[in-house]
């Protein structure tokens, strides 16, 4: 006769492994585990799924409760203490108690999370990624790019409604010297477990165009250090500190420096710093490009001004000169006339009163001796006559040389200062609009007029950027 078999139900299966698990299991238990959902409800509760790995394999799996009149005072501790909030993917300890329901199986009563544990993982993760980065000797990459003499050309990885965005515009559009900035918004999520991803992909996208831009900017306005963590990433540093681009952060917070932070170019506390030294930048470039512009113009006027009183004085000197020649070759000229004049009235005084005294013995004489002295007057007369020519020609020649001299001197000099203003011609070229946009820079304009705060732009206006060799109409979408 075969033994009467012994039939339970469900129920007192379910009941009785309840019964079981409440005395063996009957104190709370603290357990090491990671969430792999967090599963949080409308009503307030959260119902994580619960594992553990091993070499990346999941091999062990339990699911979690956390009610809400236990969920709302952990969280809030939690945020408090490690600046995160309580995610998907992270690694915590909890304090849970091990309890089964015959409706819906086993599953661990979470009463607490340590949040100490959880800040010693974030730190170790920090740790981590600095040990692989300085190993790899790419560490400080980024900052040793040299930075832009003009950083005009900007992406920015930000939320397209990130207050921090808004108040970098402000600071940068709204400046009083009308610095002029091109900024292409390379939208990203900025907190959280997606914004590793999709930081590195928009750097992606960035690094394939980078010819178009100066320097990245990442923005992220608001929500103090909750949601840093993401920033110790050893992928998205990685990605930071190698990139072509000097990356200049600015994602709001004031303690605990992240490594992306670190290995970037240049980090700020806040988006309207980052403003502000990009201000400072075009200042550094303006303000000496001004007192240039204003030295070479002094320095040429003072420069023309020094020639023209030197010219001044030397055609005044050349005046003077010549006519102090011609008056003292004039003075000349007249004492030798006087002087011939004056010796020929006492020769002929001379042979009139010998004339006179020989005449009634020497009439034949006298007539031949009048007809040779004739002559050698004439004979004097020539030469005086050829002397005194001489003597122009002579002067003439010497007031030639001088003349020549001068004005080979004057040519000199205004060659000197040609030459030296044709210097000067060539570094105000430089700074020629059409010679910048040969360097590669571009002028956009609107009705024909530079864009700002008095020519704005707003959705749907048409727009011109001009470069070099072409022009480009575009609408403001």
């Amino acid at each position: 006769m075969s033994e009467e078999r012994q039939i339970f139900t469900l129920k007192q299966v379910a009941t009785s492994i309840q019964r079981l698990m409440s005395e063996r299991y009957h104190q709370n238990y603290w357990v090491q585990t990671e969430i792999h959902k967090l599963n949080y409800t409308t009503k307030g509760h959260c119902y994580p799924e619960l594992v553990h790995k091993e070499n990346g394999r999941i091999v062990a799996e339990m699911r979690g409760t956390i009610w809400a009149t236990s969920y709302d005072k952990i969280s809030k501790n939690f945020a408090e203490i490690v600046k995160e909030p309580i995610r998907d993917g992270m690694s915590l300890l909890m304090l849970v108690k091990i309890v089964f329901h015959p409706l819906y199986g086993m599953s661990l009563e979470i009463i607490d999370i340590d949040p100490t544990y959880s800040l010693g993982e974030l730190q170790k993760e920090r740790d981590e990624t600095l040990k692989r980065l300085t190993k790899e000797g790419i560490l400080n990459n980024n900052q040793k790019l040299i930075f832009p003499l003009l950083p005009k050309r900007i992406a920015i990885i930000s939320m397209d409604s990130s207050k921090g965005l808004l108040d970098f515009y402000s600071v940068t559009q709204n400046n009083p010297w009308n610095y002029n900035f091109f900024f292409m918004l390379f939208p990203a999520n900025l907190n959280g477990d997606m914004a590793v991803n999709s930081i590195v992909n928009q750097l992606n996208r960035i690094e394939k165009v980078k010819h178009h831009f100066d320097i990245v900017l990442i923005i992220r306005g608001g929500g103090g250090e909750i949601g840093l963590s993401c920033y110790n990433n050893y992928l998205l540093a990685k990605t930071i500190a190698t990139f072509p681009l000097p990356i200049m952060t600015g994602i709001g917070h004031s303690t605990n420096i992240t490594v992306s932070e670190m290995v970037a170019f240049r980090s700020a506390i806040t988006p309207t710093e980052l403003g502000d030294f990009l201000i400072q930048a075009f200042h550094e470039f303006s303000v000496p490009l001004d007192n240039a512009k204003k030295t070479i113009t002094t320095k040429s006027i003072s420069l023309l001004e020094i020639k023209r009183k030197e010219l001044k004085n030397e055609i005044r000197f050349l005046s003077k000169s010549s006519s102090l020649f011609l008056i003292e070759n004039k003075n000349a000229l007249k004492n030798k006339l006087l002087l011939i004049q004056h010796k020929t009235i006492h020769s002929i005084q001379n042979f009139y009163l010998q004339t006179n005294k020989l005449n009634f013995v020497l009439n034949h004489g006298v007539k031949n001796m009048v007809l040779s002295k004739r002559v050698d007057l004439a004979k004097v007369k020539d030469k005086l006559e050829i002397s005194f020519l001489e003597s122009i020609k002579q002067n003439k020649q010497n007031r030639k040389t001088l003349v020549d001299s001068l004005h080979n001197l004057i040519l000199k000099s205004l060659e000197k200062d040609k030459n030296h203003l044709k210097l000067i011609e060539n570094s105000i070229r430089l700074i020629d609009p059409a010679e910048v946009l040969k360097r590669g820079y571009s002028i956009t304009l609107k009705d024909g007029k530079l864009i700002s705060d008095k020519n704005p732009v707003k959705i749907g206006d048409i727009i011109e950027t001009q470069t070099k060799d072409i022009i480009i109409n575009s609408q403001v979408l």
